[in-house]
């Protein structure tokens, strides 16, 4: 299947990146390897999405035709990301999923819809910052209006929600630290991006000191092996610390990491989404958990190329903003494992077990993709030749 989407692409996308969809197949596969050792019906059900994630990224190849087009629906895009946002929150479709609000049920599916919304949530940043760049640019920081402070604004306040009312901390981060990143692309301008970096950390630190179950994440966080926690809200983190450090630097070796006690207790619980990285470390070792974590940064690094080679201002943004936000997704759950920032519920990309996730950034990558063959196809023109 992959063969044939990979030449899918070079007939219809002829221009597009040639690395990035199989680095993102290689993550896949190897993904599937790691579920398929934990479960093996797991492991189907993940192919299966797989399938569904491809059939979505032809589509959105063969249907957008100018991903330029996507800026005259910004606004509604916006609107129907910000709606998905709060769907778990929604009675009778809601579902929570270790304390937090992130999916939605319909019949025998399970859905997280911020999968979904990050992409329209890009979509419309690199619409609007398009557009307001040169103001942006040349106007002083206390001259600027609210229009143009208002997105900053609508987004920092889409992260504190989403911190307090959907207690999602992971979505809250990777969404924030996506818009920032745009906003230095777009701008330029550190001052920006340290204002909002500034009102992020402000806002954090209000919530994890009066509300409760904020208060709860951080306290896992900073001190998890606490007898009052470690056998409750900290035994998640707790294992992966055991299990990371017992893979030490060359790992216990491939299916010899102990998930289950012989009762029947899961050792290292969420083994396939939440704490698949530390099962990485723990099998593979600090090298070989180094080596995924470097496909995704050769990932990250040609999607940041699909954004240099755009020609024009939404193209770049739109290219940057996507990479961005993957990148930070990756950040955010590596970051949680190895106890960098607190542990969330996000899913490592194509590698942790999810549907959702996997038909996101499929279609992510169907974006990338468009965007680098326009950009390549645009280049190679001027020049007169084939980049």
């Amino acid at each position: 299947l992959c063969v044939f989407a990979h030449f899918f692409i070079r007939v219809r996308l002829p221009q597009a990146d040639p690395y990035l969809f199989p680095l993102a197949a290689l993550l896949a596969a190897f993904g599937m390897v790691m579920i398929y050792r934990i479960d093996e019906e797991l492991a189907r059900q993940q192919a299966q999405w797989f399938v569904i994630g491809l059939v979505f990224f032809c589509a959105t190849v063969l249907l957008l035709r100018d991903h330029r087009a996507l800026e005259r629906y910004r606004y509604t895009i916006a609107a129907a990301s910000i709606a998905l946002l709060f769907l778990p929150r929604v009675p009778g479709i809601g579902d929570r999923v270790n304390g937090a609000f992130l999916a939605i049920q319909v019949g025998p599916v399970q859905f997280q819809p911020a999968e979904l919304a990050k992409i329209g949530i890009i979509v419309f940043l690199a619409s609007y910052l398009g557009e307001t760049r040169d103001v942006l640019v040349r106007g002083r920081v206390p001259r600027l209006s609210l229009k143009h402070f208002g997105p900053l604004l609508v987004v920092w306040g889409a992260a504190m929600l989403l911190l307090v009312f959907i207690r999602d901390l992971g979505s809250s981060l990777m969404f924030f630290g996506g818009f920032l990143a745009l906003l230095y692309v777009a701008t330029s301008r550190l001052s920006l991006v340290a204002a909002g970096a500034g009102m992020f950390a402000a806002g954090a630190v209000f919530f994890a000191n009066t509300v409760g179950h904020v208060q709860d994440r951080v306290s896992v966080w900073l001190d998890p092996l606490r007898p009052q926690v470690v056998e409750d809200e900290g035994y998640q983190v707790a294992q992966s610390m055991f299990a990371q450090a017992d893979g030490g630097l060359f790992g216990t070796g491939f299916g010899r990491a102990l998930l289950e006690l012989p009762g029947g207790g899961l050792i290292l619980p969420a083994a396939d989404t939440d704490l698949i990285y530390a099962l990485i470390v723990n099998e593979l070792g600090l090298f070989g958990a180094t080596a995924v974590v470097m496909i995704y940064l050769l990932f990250t690094a040609r999607g940041f190329k699909v954004a240099l080679l755009a020609r024009d201002g939404f193209s770049k943004l739109l290219a940057a903003g996507l990479t961005a936000v993957f990148a930070m997704q990756v950040f955010v759950i590596v970051g949680g494992v190895t106890r960098v920032i607190p542990l969330t519920g996000v899913t490592l990309p194509f590698v942790s077990y999810g549907g959702s996730s996997i038909v996101a950034n499929l279609v992510l990558l169907a974006l990338l993709l468009i965007v680098s063959h326009d950009a390549r196809r645009d280049t190679a023109e001027d020049r007169g030749g084939v980049v």
